[in-house]
């Protein structure tokens, strides 16, 4: 073969592109590591499964199995391709899925509760993402505590939460799917006099003014039982709300401390408004994760949210 002769066979292979019934063959021969019982997945017959993966292995110019006394077994080549096949369908199964939602012009309205961490990070990504594929769909979002949360979904207010579950709400009603667990951490305005400190203790914090979620909350529970089991009174000096505006405005204007989940605070960092104590606190929240109610059949629109909640708290989480 001459120089001309390698280089188009080379450009050849270059262009050659997989049909989807060879790609489903190769994983099919991954998974089974045997020729016929591969064949029988993908609905052909022995010899023919035979024909298409010589055919692949000619098309590229090298092996991708071995052929052994009792089956087969992909070589580094095979392994290599089968990764990229796996990759190719997966992504075409998502585009699929999109071009079908674009074509059903998903509308309509979809509600859902958050808890704060979820609400600054997951969840703006996770609506960004459906309304690239819906756009005509409208999305509401109330932030609340868990235990205000579950009460409007229980009231079939809300189509799903991403919250927690209190032990007293742990109920066969609800449906729980674990996403994330949360670590607190304390914040206040940029220049606080505590900022200076090398060794903070728990002792500092609880004789400083605090804005705190409600009693009653869980944050709230998990943030008094930090001072009681070292035996400290509470802080007295307290202004109680969930409003973050409220809370931000607050923070910045008073030496008043906040208690934040660290994934929130590293944004309030980031952008100048706060600065996080330098203490670590004995006060971590139980994991948060997704909520809905046994008996709800989710709309289109619903469902497609959630998609795109599951799929970015796997990368976030």
């Amino acid at each position: 073969m001459t120089d001309h002769d390698q280089d188009h066979d080379a450009a050849r292979r270059t262009r050659t592109k997989l049909k989807t019934r060879q790609m489903f063959l190769l994983l099919a021969l991954d998974e089974a590591r045997n020729l016929h019982q591969a064949a029988k997945e993908t609905h052909m017959s022995q010899p023919a499964a035979s024909k298409m993966l010589k055919d692949i292995e000619e098309l590229f110019g090298v092996p991708f199995f071995e052929r052994l006394p009792r089956g087969v077994r992909p070589t580094l080549y095979g392994e290599t391709m089968i990764r990229h096949v796996r990759m190719a369908l997966t992504n075409l199964s998502q585009g699929q899925d999109a071009i079908a939602t674009l074509q059903a012009g998903l509308s309509g309205q979809v509600d859902i509760g958050v808890i704060i961490t979820p609400a600054t990070t997951l969840v703006p990504q996770a609506i960004a993402r459906t309304k690239q594929e819906a756009p005509r769909l409208c999305i509401g979002v109330e932030v609340g505590t868990s235990t205000e949360l579950v009460g409007r979904l229980k009231h079939g207010q809300l189509d799903f939460l991403i919250a927690r579950i209190r032990e007293q709400e742990d109920d066969l009603d609800l449906l729980y799917e674990d996403l994330s667990e949360e670590a607190e951490c304390a914040v206040a305005r940029v220049g606080h006099p505590l900022l200076a400190h090398s060794d903070l203790s728990l002792n500092d914090l609880a004789a400083a003014s605090w804005i705190l979620s409600p009693r009653g909350s869980i944050l709230r529970h998990q943030f008094d039982m930090m001072f009681r089991r070292i035996d400290l009174e509470t802080p007295a000096n307290v202004v109680e709300t969930t409003a973050i505006s409220v809370i931000t405005s607050l923070l910045q204007q008073t030496d008043f401390l906040h208690v934040m989940p660290l994934e929130v605070a590293h944004y309030y960092v980031r952008s100048g408004e706060l600065a996080i104590l330098p203490i670590d606190l004995p006060c971590k929240m139980d994991s948060f994760g997704i909520i809905m109610r046994r008996d709800q059949l989710l709309s289109p629109g619903a469902n497609l949210l959630l998609q795109h909640v599951r799929a970015i708290a796997v990368g976030m989480y």
